[in-house]
């Protein structure tokens, strides 16, 4: 019987991929302008083969779902066959309700704008949940955890061919957006999926370091690791510490640091990803 849990995520996934959906329908067929996805080359072959936009995405994701369940695994697999099979009925479904759907904004460079930033919001729902709306997202899927390229990234690789591909029908002010969303439509998933969530590694070389880490202990809450190093200039033995923090701890300790020791040598990096490999 299927639990609650999994039932609350699966509603959420179904509102995920009707975002993605809408975003294709309402946004990028009525502009031709190919964004890298799989409905936009099922767009493109729309010209070629007398089957409607949805068929042909149906067609393909039931394709590329297999690669999926070969390459992802099984939970993948399980979670893209729903939505691989929901975004093209919901396409589908609004082909039947707005059969001469035109353009909200008139306008193809307004079109891709919107198409990016709704998308982009209905991928960030899915991904992390292990789920995909189909199509090229498969693809970023699995380069993402063969390659370890960011999704965003990825999905601007794979779909970069599909957005060329626009040349075959459309004219060339077409290609040019096509080829440009798909670019920065990856840049925006990425924000979407990491930039909430990211963290800063903060590292801290202080002659006041002791009453660093209690700062983060104790008043941050949080953990911190501390590390020999030997400077090459004149080989003193000193002491590192590393710290994850979040944006708001970042802030807190960028502070403290400063009023206890001004002369602290300080190096930050952006963390948007942290696993923790348990011993076998």
């Amino acid at each position: 019987m299927l639990s609650w849990k999994k039932a609350k995520e699966f509603l959420v996934i179904t509102w995920g991929t009707a975002i993605v959906a809408a975003a294709v329908f309402f946004f990028m067929l009525p502009s031709h302008v190919s964004v890298g996805s799989g409905a936009a080359l099922a767009m493109v072959l729309s010209n070629f083969i007398p089957l409607s936009v949805s068929t042909i995405t149906l067609i393909m994701n039931i394709f590329l779902l297999v690669i999926g369940f070969l390459l992802v695994g099984p939970e993948f697999g399980i979670k893209t066959v729903y939505c691989s099979i929901l975004m093209p009925l919901i396409m589908g479904l609004f082909e039947i309700l707005f059969p001469d759907f035109q353009s909200i904004t008139q306008d193809p460079l307004l079109d891709v704008v919107c198409y990016i930033l709704v998308v982009g919001a209905g991928l960030a729902i899915l991904f992390p949940r292990n789920a995909s709306s189909g199509g090229l997202d498969i693809v970023a899927k699995i380069m993402n955890k063969y390659l370890r390229m960011d999704l965003g990234k990825a999905m601007s690789v794979s779909g970069i061919v599909v957005a060329l591909s626009s040349a075959l029908c459309y004219e060339p002010k077409i290609v040019v957006l096509s080829v440009l969303g798909t670019y920065f439509g990856g840049q925006v998933v990425d924000q979407f999926i990491f930039g909430m969530n990211i963290k800063r590694r903060v590292c801290v070389i202080s002659d006041q370091l002791d009453r660093i880490v209690s700062f983060v202990l104790h008043d941050l809450h949080s953990g911190a690791t501390l590390n020999e190093i030997i400077g090459a200039y004149d080989n003193t033995p000193r002491r590192e510490m590393i710290a994850i923090v979040d944006k708001q701890e970042y802030r807190q300790l960028m502070d403290y640091v400063r009023k206890v020791d001004p002369k602290a040598f300080v190096t930050v990096y952006s963390v948007s990803d942290m696993r923790y490999q348990p011993k076998k």
